[in-house]
């Protein structure tokens, strides 16, 4: 007798797959949920990190034209030896390119934060403009890098807004880059990269904190211990 049963290995609208005597049930939720490089989520990414680094941006702005205006300004973030947003500004590192290091994150982040708005929109922007986002970002991350490491043993001192700055750059970079990369991979082999990467995206991230962490203990290990 001919059954109108779902034959082994058919699919059904409902989410059911039958393969021999296994059957496999994946909720709604489940299929249409979205993957860690699609563009709507890196979208959501670049508007929060782009929003965070143009707020901070603005905020280092205000307070460097204030400390040029008046040499005796104490910026809001100058809260000990160490937490000292003002040593910092006033150091040659601040002005790298001959004018404030936060008028480039003013820009920088103004295009991160438009990319992900439009991303959200549903926008589908073209494959070289994602190439230029991610080369600005990979430069914006090596200057990054170069002021974490003025910042820890040349000027000894740390800036919050410029550590928040730091973050969300790296944060930046790592979306765009997984988003780039998916855009290049054959459908069932991007399907199972980001099956992987869905579950382990934000290990490099940790691992990169956790690294930035231990350098900050450790470059002011002296001034930790009064703490205690």
């Amino acid at each position: 007798m001919q059954t109108n049963g779902p034959r082994p290995g058919h699919s059904s609208a409902s989410g059911v797959t039958i393969t021999g005597p296994v059957v496999v049930i994946r909720s709604d939720a489940q299929q249409s949920r979205p993957r860690i490089g699609e563009p709507s989520v890196v979208g959501w990414i670049l508007t929060v990190a782009g929003a965070l680094g143009l707020s901070a941006s603005l905020v280092l702005t205000i307070e460097k034209f204030s400390l040029l205006a008046d040499p005796s300004y104490q910026p809001s973030c100058s809260i000990n030896p160490v937490i000292s947003c003002g040593s910092i500004m006033s150091s040659p590192q601040a002005e790298a390119f001959g004018f404030p290091n936060p008028l480039l994150g003013v820009i920088g982040f103004s295009v991160a934060l438009t990319t992900g708005i439009v991303s959200v929109a549903g926008v589908v922007l073209p494959r070289w403009y994602w190439m230029g986002l991610c080369a600005g970002l990979g430069a914006a991350t090596v200057f990054v890098h170069w002021l974490i490491f003025q910042s820890l043993y040349r000027i000894q001192a740390l800036c919050p807004y410029c550590m928040l700055v730091w973050v969300v750059t790296v944060v930046s970079l790592w979306y765009a880059l997984l988003h780039l990369a998916s855009r290049d991979l054959p459908a069932r082999q991007r399907r199972r990269r980001w099956a992987v990467a869905g579950r382990n995206h934000t290990l490099v991230l940790t691992v990169w904190l956790l690294t930035v962490a231990a350098l900050i203990f450790e470059a002011f290990w002296v001034y930790w211990q009064t703490l205690v």
